[in-house]
């Protein structure tokens, strides 16, 4: 039985010679929970979730996943989680089959078992009409769920996800959310990284935000918005050259080059007042806040390569 916190982090660093990519950072992944890791590129999410993984060890800080030592205990964490990596990794001379059954004697499971672990894994994943293809006649989205499927051949306690959906079209993304929905319900605690303000809305119960190795915002995705963002935001458009006074109207006014975004908690009120000024936007859309506004507004909008 794994403890309440089966990864605990703290002060956690990793240098790459004289380059931080994670600089002294704490996690506490409950048992059960879906945590999520956002960040954009070069924030220092794929070297956590390395360290986390224990194939690339801290440089500094303490870590315990699964109330061990990931330097010393490696190989027997290692044998108790789910890795799905950003890569699908998968060999393509082999079967969809072949590719879960190979993997799984690693693990030492018996040819049979591994048989029909591999058969219940591709029906899980609505794969399992495809078991004697090739991986090269499989869509993007068919190779993605079969990494995900691969990576729970060992029936893990906790199961690491770097950027599981990347590249799907929705529905094969919809498809997978509602899969990692199941597995949380069965107890299984995952871990997520994603570009995907949506998802990690759609399926995290808490997450930590990052930023230059560092992290700059954590809580449940609820908390964050109405810390960072606003019940409403108001997408404003005027024409070219116009000024407009906004000053009293909302709690936040963002300019952009293409439009004002006004943070509020009613966007319809928020525009009858603007209406009340004589002010009428080229534009008006409303919509709800959301945690890629929390996301853009921790992070910046600077665009990161």
């Amino acid at each position: 039985m794994i403890s309440d916190t089966p990864i605990a982090g703290t002060a956690l660093v990793k240098r790459f010679g004289e380059f931080t990519a994670v600089n002294g950072i704490d996690l506490a992944v409950r048992r059960g929970e879906f945590f999520g890791i956002l960040g954009p590129n070069g924030a220092g999410k794929s070297s956590t979730m390395r360290m986390l993984g224990c194939v690339s060890p801290p440089t500094a800080g303490t870590l315990r996943v699964l109330d061990m030592d990931p330097v010393r205990d490696g190989h027997r964490i290692r044998a108790r989680l789910g890795v799905c990596p950003q890569a699908d990794s998968l060999d393509a001379e082999l079967t969809v089959l072949e590719n879960i059954t190979t993997y799984a004697r690693y693990f030492r499971l018996s040819r049979r078992a591994a048989r029909e672990r591999a058969l219940e894994l591709l029906d899980f994943m609505q794969l399992a009409d495809r078991a004697g293809n090739h991986i090269n006649t499989l869509s993007g989205g068919m190779k993605r769920r079969l990494v995900i499927a691969r990576a729970l051949v060992n029936q893990p306690e906790v199961v690491l996800l770097d950027e599981p959906t990347t590249g799907l079209d929705p529905q094969a993304r919809h498809l997978v959310w509602e899969r990692l929905f199941r597995l949380k319900e069965q107890g299984v605690t995952l871990v997520l990284t994603t570009h995907y303000m949506d998802e990690a809305e759609q399926l995290c119960d808490r997450l930590v935000v990052m930023d230059g190795g560092k992290i700059v915002g954590d809580g449940a995705p609820g908390d964050l918005i109405r810390r960072h963002a606003s019940q409403e935001v108001v997408e404003l458009r005027f024409a070219a050259g116009s000024t407009v006074d906004l000053d009293g109207i909302g709690d936040r006014v963002e300019r952009l080059p293409d439009r004002t975004l006004l943070y509020c908690a009613d966007g319809e009120k928020a525009v009858g007042a603007l209406h009340d000024r004589g002010v009428t936007p080229a534009g008006v859309y409303i919509r709800r806040g959301s945690l890629e506004d929390v996301f853009l507004r921790l992070t910046g909008r600077q665009l990161i390569d």
